[in-house]
Parts: structure tokens; C-alpha cells; sequence
């Protein structure tokens, strides 16, 4: 299992995806932001924990349609399916890789991009918390939606179309938790949700992605 995830960190970082490619895509929505609705202070202040969350979400879907399709474009998947690591932990393996790849590095970025839409200081910590806690989700449901549209031409468009209902609870609790934590109200109810939902995402979402795939592979 570990030689897989190194093999997936190093694909990752060679096909040139996730990493540089979400974080600039995570810096260009933020800069964006306030050139669109102003420079008021208590504006930005109030939406950034909103826009840092979608500006996070949206990044990590950049490189979801690369998830599965390098491995099924060179055999690799077919050898993968039939080795001894049942298909279930490779599927995870592969959600953890993509989310250090990409989920990790939005996790760092944040507390910096959020000086940019004048984030009170008490929300960077629960911004922080919030994003840990509910990335590993979207790395999950993308990999359910890779597997499902594994091995379609032009596939991207649907898979962002199939994953993003799917990831809007993420979105919600994960920006109240850091829209609360801002402002010094009570995070507890909706930190719980959030982390209920990445609980279940990880402990249900690989059995269902790799059974998918079993059908595709077919």
C-alpha cells in the first residue's frame, strides 16, 4: 500500500495536475474576489470564509479527471484490479494521494489567501480546522465520480457535474463552521456534521467506487 501511494504522490507531481495547478487556481479566485464586489472591508470580511471554501472546492476538482484515467490509459488499472490489494484500499489509497497532492496544500494556502478578504483573525484557526476536516471528503467523492466516469472520452465535464451536488453539504458545513468561528459563535454542531459526513464519505464511498469499477473494467 505504501509503494502505491508513493507511486500515485510521484504520478501526481510528473503529470504536473494537482499540486501548482490548484493552488493557482485557489490564488486567482481569491485575488478575483474583491476587484468583483469592492474593496469594502466588511464585505470581504463577511464572505470569506465562503469564498475560501468554494475557491477549495473548486480547485480540488481540477484534477480529479486525471485521478483514474492515466492508470486506465496504460493497462494499469486492469493489473491493479487483479492484485492481491483488494480494489477497495487501492481506491483509497488513490483518494489519499490526491488529497495530499491537492487537498493539503489548499489546507496551507488558506490562512494566507485569507488575508487577502480580511478575515478576522479568530476564523483563520477554525478556517484551518474546517478545511482539514471536510477536504478528505472532496477527495473521496472525486474519486467516486473518477471511477464512474473512468474511461469516458471527455469525461471532465460530467464528472464535475456528477460530484458537485454530491460535495454541497461539505460546502455548507465547512463554511459555517468558518463563518462561526469568525465572528466567536458556537462551531461545535456544525464541526460534528462536517466530520460526520467525511466519516461516512471514507467509510462507504471506496466500497461503492471500487464496485464500480468492477463493472467498467468489465
Amino acid at each position: 500500500m505504501i509503494a502505491l501511494l508513493l507511486r500515485d504522490l510521484k504520478l501526481a507531481f510528473r503529470a504536473g495536475g494537482g499540486f501548482g495547478l490548484g493552488l493557482a487556481f485557489f490564488l486567482i479566485v481569491t485575488v478575483l474576489v474583491p476587484f468583483s464586489v469592492g474593496p469594502q472591508s466588511s464585505l470581504l470580511a463577511t464572505i470569506a470564509p465562503g469564498v475560501l471554501w468554494l475557491g477549495a472546492l473548486l480547485a480540488c476538482l481540477l484534477s480529479l479527471d486525471r485521478l483514474l484515467a492515466l492508470d486506465w490509459e496504460d493497462g494499469s488499472l486492469d493489473l491493479l484490479a487483479t492484485a492481491p490489494l483488494p480494489l477497495e484500499a487501492v481506491v483509497t489509497i488513490k483518494a489519499l494521494a490526491h488529497w495530499i497532492t491537492t487537498g493539503l496544500p489548499l489546507v496551507l494556502a488558506a490562512p494566507v489567501l485569507g488575508v487577502l478578504l480580511n478575515l478576522p483573525l479568530p476564523g483563520f484557526s477554525w478556517l484551518v480546522i474546517s478545511l482539514l476536516t471536510g477536504t478528505p471528503a472532496l477527495s473521496v467523492i472525486g474519486t467516486f465520480g473518477a471511477a464512474l466516469t473512468v474511461g469516458l472520452k471527455r469525461g471532465g465535464l460530467l464528472l464535475s457535474l456528477l460530484v458537485l451536488p454530491l460535495n454541497v453539504p461539505t460546502l455548507i458545513f465547512g463554511a459555517e463552521v468558518a463563518r462561526r468561528g469568525a465572528v466567536g459563535m458556537e462551531t461545535s454542531t456544525p464541526l460534528l456534521l462536517l466530520a460526520g459526513i467525511t466519516a461516512a464519505t471514507v467509510a462507504l464511498l471506496p466500497f461503492a467506487s471500487a464496485a464500480v469499477l468492477r463493472v467498467n473494467l468489465r
